[in-house]
């Protein structure tokens, strides 16, 4: 009898094991000849990097900006597709809790702009997408805000999720620092997201980041944008940045298009055609300056114009530091270009030393020297009075070699860096990070009464050069 009993059941689990394949195969049932591959997106298959070239609906490259006033307003740019015709922000003061999702949210439409493109010099697929940019006015200083970016719709999918950021204060005198990068442009996804993501990793409170040009290397690839925008990430909406253009942001003397459309920069230049590139920005007792060096340097009118502009800013400068930043070093580093942009050297370094400007930072060089014209040299911890200083440096895994000169306080080859550089009332710290949090240059600077000082804190490790890695 048991024997039967089991018999029985395996017969029936049989049965149903047989009924039930059969009932359900049609779903995973194919035509001929079809390869199955568990891919829905076959339109997108032909495209590597897909999701780093086109835009959805939800808001991607979404990035934070900083304004003429900082300490009361904010700058947004983000990128849809082209189904979203309309881009909104919601902020609100940020609490410990979601309550500040339940009153006091401001609501600011942004400027739509619709835009396509298609890199064939890169061979890449025709993109159109939507930009949307924003400046929402009216804030409070010193104060943590929670922003999102949306098509201003009920569906929270179709919205980017909420992000902090902090407005600079109202005081002069309250400590702020900032990150200087020099060149990305190369391998941007995989050799520069480590040196930014390390850098917020060290300085996860910093103020905005400043970018000296050549972001990219191909001013018009959606691929090559989309590996700067993945690299930084929720970074670029979390802390501002300001950036100069590079001569790869320009061909023929002309700015990539996609400058104006992805970025929200100062419209108080000389000159249209330099808007967004040449600005200045008031932040707490700092003026900062961004001049366009590749328009400076191709076209004389441009020159001329840029030259009055900087000169009239500087000559009413109130404030205590002042920073310029551009691509091109006044100051070349690297063998053979000496006499690379010789007419932007003899029309600009004459105004940067009528006025001592503390720091000139740029990029281009792809190595790295920082120092003054005016220096003594007394070793790696000396103190002297200076004029400006002047750094070159790089951020990127390209690298030139570079030559020796006497302005020079530290010099580097064959080496990723960044530069945090804080200030608080009378005293400027520089330091040089490389992507695993190692000091590579140092310097404090000191300012009572007009008068300067730097202290040299170089770290007594050996000067990188290029010869070595070879």
């Amino acid at each position: 009898m048991k024997l039967v009993i089991k018999l029985t059941g395996i017969a029936a689990l049989v049965f149903w094991s047989c009924t039930t394949k059969k009932e359900s195969s049609p779903t995973h049932a194919h035509s001929e000849g079809e390869h199955y591959h568990h891919n829905v997106y076959k339109a997108q298959d032909s495209v590597l990097n897909h999701k780093l070239i086109f835009p959805s609906k939800v808001p991607d490259r979404v990035i934070l900006h900083l304004t003429e006033h900082p300490e009361n307003s904010i700058a947004v740019n983000w990128r849809t597709n082209a189904q979203v015709t309309e881009g909104f922000i919601q902020i609100a003061v940020a609490t410990d809790g979601p309550e500040f999702r339940q009153n006091g949210i401001k609501r600011v439409k942004a400027d739509t702009e619709y835009f396509q493109n298609q890199s064939k010099k890169n061979n890449e697929p025709l993109v159109v997408a939507n930009y949307h940019s924003v400046k929402v006015e009216g804030l409070q200083p010193n104060t943590i805000y929670a922003y999102r970016v949306g098509n201003g719709g009920e569906d929270s999918r179709l919205w980017s999720e909420w992000y902090h950021t902090t407005t600079a204060s109202n005081l002069a005198n309250k400590a702020f620092s900032f990150i200087y990068f020099g060149d990305a442009q190369n391998e941007v996804k995989s050799m520069w997201s480590r040196l930014i993501r390390s850098s917020y990793q060290l300085f996860p409170k910093v103020d905005f980041m400043l970018h000296a040009g050549d972001l990219i290397n191909s001013r018009d690839s959606n691929l090559e944008w989309g590996e700067w925008f993945h690299a930084g990430s929720f970074i670029h909406a979390t802390v501002p940045s300001v950036m100069t253009p590079g001569n790869h942001e320009y061909r023929n003397e002309v700015l990539t298009p996609l400058w104006r459309p992805q970025f929200n920069l100062p419209k108080n230049g000389p000159l249209k055609e330099v808007e967004e590139t040449t600005y200045v920005i008031d932040y707490q007792d700092l003026k900062l300056i961004s001049l366009d060096a590749v328009s400076f340097d191709d076209k004389e009118h441009s020159r001329n114009a840029q030259v009055k502009w900087l000169d009239s800013i500087l000559s009413t400068n109130t404030k205590k530091w002042t920073a310029l930043f551009l691509h091109y070093p006044v100051l070349s580093v690297a063998k053979k270009r000496d006499e690379d942009n010789l007419l932007m050297k003899k029309a600009l370094q004459p105004v940067i030393e009528k006025y001592q400007l503390d720091l000139v930072l740029t990029g281009h060089d792809h190595t790295y020297a920082r120092g003054s014209v005016k220096n003594i040299p007394t070793g790696i911890t000396g103190v002297y009075e200076t004029g400006t200083v002047y750094a070159v440096s790089v951020s990127g895994p390209k690298m030139y070699e570079s030559e020796d000169k006497k302005w020079m306080d530290r010099r580097g080859e064959n080496i990723q860096l960044f530069q945090i550089i804080s200030i608080e009332n009378d005293i400027l710290n520089y330091k040089a990070f490389t992507p695993i949090g190692n000091i590579y240059d140092a310097f404090e600077m000191t300012k009572v009464n007009g008068k300067k000082q730097v202290r040299n804190k170089i770290p007594k490790t050996q000067e990188r050069l290029k010869k070595d890695f070879k």
